[in-house]
């Protein structure tokens, strides 16, 4: 299967907030990233409006009604289901599949449907009300509602908290939905990597977060100073996990890679974002703004918010660039332009289908290689064969690096395969990230 991108977006923040602000032009920019799925988060109706809501409008994830959308999210609020079915109806045609979310554990304290809830909530979601899922119709319910969802042409569910669900209800509901609707695409958010393997090959899920796998190792070298010899070590404990997990830099959970808090320099992003990316055939997660380097100074903790309004500039000079507006600011436009290369990259045949040979292994004494702040990887097919070198490092790397004899015959043995040399030389800038091609 070729690379997928994911890409997420609050509708309430893009444009208007509406769903008709995702039109043609809208499309066509996802389309020039390289995007297969939208991830609309924020659709199904929450609670809004009540003293126990967090903010205003309030979260996503404190559902109230389960077969409603948002009318904040409609320009005519009696007809927004309709205008939602259009919304699905133009991400199809623009030839995108979409996702929304799907909230098993919790709903929101004013909750009236047939879903059974407790009176108390898990941790300092006081928004919510935990869902009780040893009653027959909570179970009964969430198979209603996916189907529901699926039959408005939803392509998928990005499931929130499923370890706090029990796993064997999980995979029995995965399993009556996907007998109706077997394309449907199942993401899990699962944050211990003990539970991977029992998520995916025990209840069924499609993809999962490798959030304590990938990104918290991503974020440790970027940001803690720790060895990028553990990126070599995360592959190796997926092993054969490793192309259903579902690699990210951000999402409206964590914070964005350009804040305060995490990068504080978007232009500091392409190391570890060219290893999240190129590394492996996993899918590939953008949070919306990301690429044009939207910092969550609005927000708060350096996230955009997901409980009030707000007004991230990045997003809006993105969105008015889109449809007549100002060109973007050089900063973000040259960010926008990198980022472009770097899917594109991904896209092709040897990144989205073909082998990955770490190199970290074999140049531990390459001249100027730094196992502990460089990162190194071949990815290659039967056609060409790519080099990628990470640069975790505040100094600029030139280098050196052994192609092993052991890479140069398994290229050479695919049908008319790519003869690679021996050494490479490499220079890479700070925080960069070098992508070459070797054949």
């Amino acid at each position: 299967m070729a690379k997928r991108i994911i890409y997420q977006v609050l509708p309430r923040l893009w444009g208007r907030g509406r769903f008709s602000d995702w039109d043609a032009a809208s499309f066509d920019y996802l389309h020039s990233l390289g995007v297969d799925y939208v991830w609309y988060t924020g659709v199904p109706r929450h609670a809004t409006g009540q003293p126990f809501v967090k903010g205003d409008p309030g979260s996503p994830y404190a559902i109230t009604d389960w077969y409603d959308v948002n009318p904040y999210l409609a320009d005519d609020p009696a007809r927004r289901l309709e205008e939602f079915d259009a919304l699905v109806t133009r991400t199809h045609a623009a030839g995108l599949r979409l996702l929304i979310d799907y909230i098993p554990n919790h709903v929101a304290p004013d909750y009236q449907g047939a879903i059974r809830h407790f009176d108390w909530c898990d941790g300092d979601w006081t928004d919510t009300r935990k869902n009780d899922w040893s009653a027959p119709e909570t179970r009964a319910e969430m198979l209603r509602i996916l189907r529901f969802w699926a039959s408005r042409g939803v392509d998928g569910f990005r499931c929130d908290m499923v370890e706090l669900v029990p796993a064997d209800a999980l995979g029995a509901l995965i399993s009556a939905v996907k007998a109706d609707y077997p394309d449907l695409l199942f993401v899990a958010e699962v944050y211990r990597k003990e539970n991977y393997r029992r998520y995916l090959y025990e209840v069924g899920f499609d993809l999962l977060y490798d959030k304590s796998g990938l990104y918290d190792t991503l974020r440790a070298v970027c940001c803690q100073g720790a060895s990028a010899r553990s990126i070599t070590w995360n592959w190796q404990w997926l092993a054969g996990m490793q192309p259903r997990v579902l690699n990210f830099l951000e999402n409206h959970d964590e914070q964005r890679l350009a804040s305060p808090q995490f990068l504080g320099d978007a232009r500091r992003s392409f190391a570890p974002l060219a290893c999240s990316l190129l590394f492996n055939t996993a899918p590939f997660m953008l949070y919306f703004g990301q690429e044009v380097g939207e910092d969550g100074i609005e927000g708060a903790g350096g996230r955009t918010s997901i409980f009030n309004w707000c007004d991230p500039p990045e997003l809006r000079d993105l969105y008015l660039s889109l449809h007549g507006g100002p060109d973007l600011r050089r900063p973000e436009a040259a960010l926008l332009r990198r980022y472009r290369e770097l899917l594109a990259c991904a896209k092709r045949p040897a990144f989205a289908l073909g082998g990955t040979w770490d190199l970290a292994y074999c140049n531990g004494k390459a001249p100027g290689f730094n196992p502990d702040r460089h990162f190194a990887f071949v990815r290659y097919d039967a056609r060409e064969a790519w080099l990628v070198i990470c640069n975790f490092s505040e100094l600029p790397a030139s280098m050196l690096l052994t192609i092993p004899a052991e890479l140069r015959a398994a290229a050479a043995a695919l049908p008319g395969g790519p003869a690679l040399p021996a050494l490479a030389p490499v220079t890479v800038p700070p925080f960069d990230a070098t992508v070459l091609r070797l054949r």
